[in-house]
């Protein structure tokens, strides 16, 4: 044991090496070390444990294996998953003349903060909150880095050492641990639970409010749906509830479904409806079914959003220079009635048999070289924390291998990484999020995987 230690080469011996060194002018030498010194910690864990230790080739391949993956950067991906709004996948995908304005903005210096009337200074997201005041019907907008960075802005701004009414029903959890609890607690504002999980009254909220309560909050749960004995006040009955004691009613929506379109459910609610019904604030996210880039959105009443404004806690969560432009050219989609032409509302409104058209055009592709793609009916999913319980019609292409998560894996690591659901032993390629343009290029990065993998079903 202890010689196998002592034959571990060194962090510097393997960077010096012919083999290292034109890895380091690849990737970088700071991000190669790094890997390195990962590799070598493990293979000291190792040889302390069996007296095993890999060779030099094998320590530095590895190093560069996974130095390659954080040099790369963001890689284009198939979203053969069924999943339109894909979290792990970066949700909505933008309409290319959002994706080149994103790029003119940070190809060059831009008018992001200056008015070019006047020449004085002005705000990086005038234009889209213009918009989004046109599109909505709301007094004002204000535009920030995320939906959770907006509604600790607003609980911040509006309920600093102050009592915000949420119903119990309401204390969602959204991506990545986040607590509603936690958020509110980290604003500064401090929650007032009222009602039950499952049944939330109006006259909850009528006992609950004091001299103390600055604000009341609904939450939509936009990832998960309560069915059965439930009740909640709407959005009407607290608006009335908040006006007689004189405190805005802040409604986070969530998913950014700006107005009533057909085949949506009617428990998902609308921006405009929220605004129309009273609320004073409604915030919701910019890369759901808005189908624009990440951004946290707020409309509502001016002046309650001046506050918001005028918060120190404003400058820290406020929208990139790339981020702005993208979500100027979304918008102006809506501005334009253009707005289901979008790549989400696309993938949303595809007819059934237009996706298995797709699906069939794929398994022909395959059946050149493979036996066994077969297509079948499924159901997709909006996914990203939208429509919960809502499917979608699909086709898909089912392929069996012997070993699919294996083979699953390969495709992930393919070029261009293809990720795909297994599912029953199979490999299941939900064409609903698979773009027409992408049918030619996944036949033939599926075909390729199957011709290097020696785990393929022969039945």
């Amino acid at each position: 044991m202890s010689e196998a230690l002592r034959n571990i080469p060194s962090v510097d011996a393997l960077l010096r090496s012919e083999a290292g060194k034109r890895a380091a002018g690849r990737l970088g030498r700071p991000v190669l070390k790094a890997a390195v010194k990962s590799v070598l910690e493990e293979a000291r864990v190792r040889a302390a444990d069996d007296g095993s230790l890999p060779t030099e080739g094998a320590i530095l391949g590895r190093a560069v294996s996974i130095a390659s993956r954080v040099s790369r950067g963001l890689t284009p991906v198939i979203n053969a998953t069924g999943v339109v709004l894909h979290t792990g996948l970066g949700r909505a995908p933008l309409p290319e003349d959002a994706a080149r304005a994103a790029a003119r903005a940070g190809q060059g210096y831009s008018d992001l903060e200056v008015d070019r009337l006047t020449g004085s200074r002005g705000k990086r997201s005038t234009r889209a909150e213009a918009i989004l005041t046109a599109v909505t019907g709301a007094e004002a907008a204000l535009v920030v880095n995320n939906n959770a960075a907006a509604l600790v802005l607003a609980l911040a701004a509006l309920a600093r050492r102050k009592e915000v009414l949420v119903s119990r029903g309401e204390l969602i959890e959204i991506g990545g641990e986040f607590r509603l609890p936690n958020i509110m607690a980290a604003s500064g504002a401090k929650l007032v639970e009222v009602g039950t999980t499952n049944r939330t009254r109006l006259r909850d909220y009528k006992k609950a409010i004091t001299r103390k309560t600055a604000l009341i909050l609904k939450v939509h749960p936009s990832n998960y749906r309560v069915v059965g004995f439930q009740e909640s006040a709407s959005v009407q009955e607290l608006a009335k509830v908040a006006a007689k004691a004189a405190v805005p009613l802040l409604f986070d929506v969530g998913s950014g479904l700006i107005d009533r379109y057909p085949g949506v459910p009617a428990e998902e609610p609308a921006v405009s409806e929220a605004l129309a019904q009273g609320a004073d604030l409604v915030c919701f996210s910019g890369d759901k079914l808005l189908g624009g880039p990440q951004a946290g959105i707020l409309v509502g009443r001016a002046e309650p959003l001046d506050k918001l404004r005028r918060d120190p806690m404003a400058r820290a969560v406020r929208v990139d220079k790339m981020q702005i432009a993208a979500l100027e050219a979304v918008l102006l989609a809506y501005s334009r009635g253009e707005q289901l032409e979008l790549p989400v509302w696309r993938m949303l409104r595809e007819p059934a048999s237009t996706v298995k058209e797709r699906a069939t055009a794929l398994a022909r592709a395959l059946h050149g070289g493979l036996e066994g793609a077969s297509v079948e009916g499924c159901e997709s999913a909006v996914g990203g924390g939208s429509l919960p319980g809502f499917v979608l019609p699909s086709s898909a292409v089912r392929l069996k291998t012997r070993d699919p998560s294996t083979f699953a894996a390969n495709l992930r690591a393919g070029s261009p990484p293809v990720f795909c659901r297994v599912e029953e032993g199979a490999l299941v390629f939900d064409m609903r999020t698979v773009d027409p343009a992408e049918v030619e290029v996944l036949a033939r990065v599926i075909s390729y995987a199957m011709e290097n993998d020696d785990g393929r079903d022969e039945e």
